[in-house]
């Protein structure tokens, strides 16, 4: 039976979890509907998002259409877990885009299919709710034509729209005329056989028509568009019909086993248990594997681990395979989602088996909001920064710093992503915990060629020199013979340095620095791994200091609509707000102005909306990169509320603890 990865991907209440409960009952594997209000759905399994009635961790169910397995992801659509999203899009075969055909084309809805289409993955769109009132169709088509692509291809037609008995009806080009001409139309673009039919005036052959639509679904080139509601169930069947008929299946199976680990979540009993997707080979239980990770500068690095248990999601009794050792579970092979545990250590986005597909990238932006939690029993700090280690393996984008005062800082998304992280403390960890006001994160880069050296025996039981000056993210380099040292030595100076880039000259993140390691020296056996775990900050901070750097501060992409008769006075507030506005286009309610702006000035511009578009106006944003900070920088926050003192820090720096 082949076997299908799909994810189903929207904007925050688009009904995402409820096509996929939906999906489930009309494919026979539930035997009746949950509700996201009630808390009773499937994939939403967790109290506290039975509780919000959000998602919040991606859930993998499975069901059978025609002669494949759908191994189906419900991943969250709220922007302050897009982690989820990232993890899930890196194993998926085909993705399922949600759209409202009330509130239409959403900004989290442009960001995925932006996503999704660089990916070249094969997407089907799915425009929910037509039952509701309110419901659009041929707009929303010239909306998604306009906003998410120009390749989409309708697939039939709504019956009372906006009504109880709104229907769908899928028009096959083997026995509607029209419609096989309207999808040739949309097809030649990428077939030559089609366009030349059409230029000499032909009919489209319907095989032709259909074998051209699934080569160019399966190659990201042309994405069919369907109308449902998951509610009513209008459309659930056609979409399953496209499913089985359109998308592609996994790949072949590759010959040695590689499986990625997409999610990582704790069972009832607190057990770390691992999502896994395989890409080739077999994978048992008791089994030992190699873990492949890639690290922030781009190495590679490898840990052993071992299989204690393995459920394979969807399996049957006839793929397992049973050994006279008790209850076997079922063997993970090519195309298939497993649950395991016993992968202690193995994080987000490791591989078991191979490196090879492991590449790094990151298609989300790092959250920009730094906040300072504290348990409200002081006894329990310790006890609240191991948890927060601990969480931080299930969301590679939370990440965490403790200061000289017992203050520990997270990076986060938003306001529910805090409110849902101080339930699961409470809940899961049992620590009352508090946050404190978040801060804007903004980032350093050094702005020329800067150099610093200490040689031993001056004050040093070591020798450290670095050169610094622009590049890519954080990038560390050797000038030095690698035997100049031990290993355990070079080791402690790129740790050491990377964890003092975390503070620049003003306290913000360095990014963007090549860091050359220029000259080494120890002697035996005195010096120690610690002794340049001490000097290697303060010439870094010295060849900084001489480089310089300059900070920049953290924007939103926006998209304001606005009545037609108020664009004049919109725009010329946001401009003197120093928003960049990049276009304005026709929308259904007037105009949609969409541009940057600075993420420490949004709340005025959104404060000040309604006023300027009548009570009209609607905002919405997104991360959207950096850019400098006019004037004199500032500087970072401590997290006992004082600002960061670079003067101080330098001073502190300049007195390691290791001086002979």
């Amino acid at each position: 039976m082949q076997t299908v990865n799909l994810g189903i991907v929207a904007h925050v209440d688009a009904g995402k979890t409820s096509l996929t409960e939906r999906l489930l009952y009309s494919t026979g594997v539930i035997d009746r509907l949950g509700s996201v209000d009630s808390g009773t759905t499937q994939t939403d399994t967790g109290e506290i998002e039975r509780r919000r009635g959000i998602t919040i961790r991606s859930a993998v169910a499975a069901f059978t259409v025609r002669d494949r397995q759908v191994n189906l992801l419900d991943t969250p659509g709220h922007s302050d877990f897009v982690a989820e999203v990232e993890r899930a899009l890196g194993v998926l075969d085909a993705a399922v885009l949600v759209l409202s055909a009330v509130e239409g084309v959403q900004p989290h809805s442009r960001r995925l299919m932006r996503i999704l289409r660089s990916l070249g993955l094969p997407t089907l769109i799915f425009v929910n709710k037509i039952d509701r009132m309110g419901a659009r169709t041929d707009g929303l088509v010239a909306d998604v034509r306009r906003l998410l692509t120009p390749a989409v291809v309708p697939l039939g037609t709504v019956r009372a729209p906006g009504t109880p008995e709104a229907a769908f009806r899928l028009h096959h080009p083997r026995y509607d005329h029209r419609a096989a001409r309207r999808l040739a139309e949309a097809l030649a673009e990428h077939d030559d056989h089609l366009l030349a039919a059409l230029v000499d005036d032909l009919p489209p052959e319907p095989d032709r028509i259909d074998e051209a639509l699934r080569t160019q679904v399966a190659a990201g080139q042309t994405h069919p568009l369907l109308f449902g509601s998951a509610l009513s169930g209008a459309g659930v069947p056609e979409l399953l019909d496209t499913i089985a008929a359109l998308l592609p299946a996994s790949p072949p199976a590759e010959p040695e086993p590689r499986a990625r680990v997409f999610a990582i979540v704790r069972d009832p009993s607190g057990e770390r248990v691992a999502y896994l997707r395989s890409y080739g080979g077999q994978l048992r239980a008791r089994q030992r594997i190699v873990a492949y990770r890639r690290e922030p500068d781009g190495r590679t690095t490898a840990t052993r681990a071992r299989i204690t248990r393995l459920d394979v999601v969807g399996a049957t009794t006839d793929r397992a395979e049973p050994t006279g050792q008790g209850d076997e579970p079922t063997t993970l092979s090519a195309g298939h989602i497993a649950r395991v545990a016993g992968l202690t250590g193995v994080r987000l986005g490791d591989q078991l088996g191979s490196p090879a597909g492991l590449d790094g990238r990151s298609y989300f932006p790092a959250p920009t909001l730094e906040a300072v939690v504290r348990p409200r029993d002081p006894a329990r700090t310790l006890a609240l920064h191991a948890a927060l280690l601990d969480i931080a393996d299930t969301d590679p984008f939370i990440r965490t710093r403790v200061a000289p005062d017992g203050g520990t800082s997270v990076l986060l998304y938003g306001e529910v992503q805090r409110e849902v992280l101080t339930a699961t403390l409470a809940e899961a960890y049992g620590i009352e915990a508090e946050f404190g006001p978040g801060q804007l994160v903004h980032v350093e880069r050094p702005t020329g060629t800067g150099a610093a050296v200490e040689i031993i025996g001056h004050g040093f039981f070591g020798t450290v020199g670095f050169r610094v000056e622009p590049g890519s993210g954080v990038d560390y380099r050797l000038e030095v013979e690698l035997g100049s040292l031990p290993l355990a030595f070079h080791k402690a100076i790129e740790v050491a340095t990377r964890a003092a880039l975390d503070q620049g000259r003003y306290g913000w993140p360095v990014t963007d620095i090549r860091v050359t390691l220029t000259h080494s020296g120890y002697w035996s056996p005195i010096t120690t791994a610690g002794h340049f775990r001490d000097l290697a900050p303060y010439v870094l901070m010295q060849a900084l200091a001489e480089a310089g750097t300059r900070v920049f501060e953290p924007c939103r992409l926006f998209e304001a609509e606005v009545p037609a008769d108020r664009l004049g006075p919109v725009t010329s507030y946001l401009s003197r707000l120093g928003a960049r506005i990049d276009g304005t286009d026709d929308s259904a309610a007037g105009w949609r102005v969409s541009g940057v702006l600075p993420a420490r000035l949004e709340p005025r511009a959104q404060r000040l909306l309604p006023d300027l578009s009548g009570g009209e106006g609607l905002w919405s944003s997104a991360p959207g990169g950096d850019r400098q900070v006019s004037g004199d920088p500032p500087c970072r926050p401590r997290t006992d509320g004082n600002p960061f003192d670079r003067v101080e820090y330098l001073r502190f720096l300049a007195q390691p603890r290791n001086r002979s």
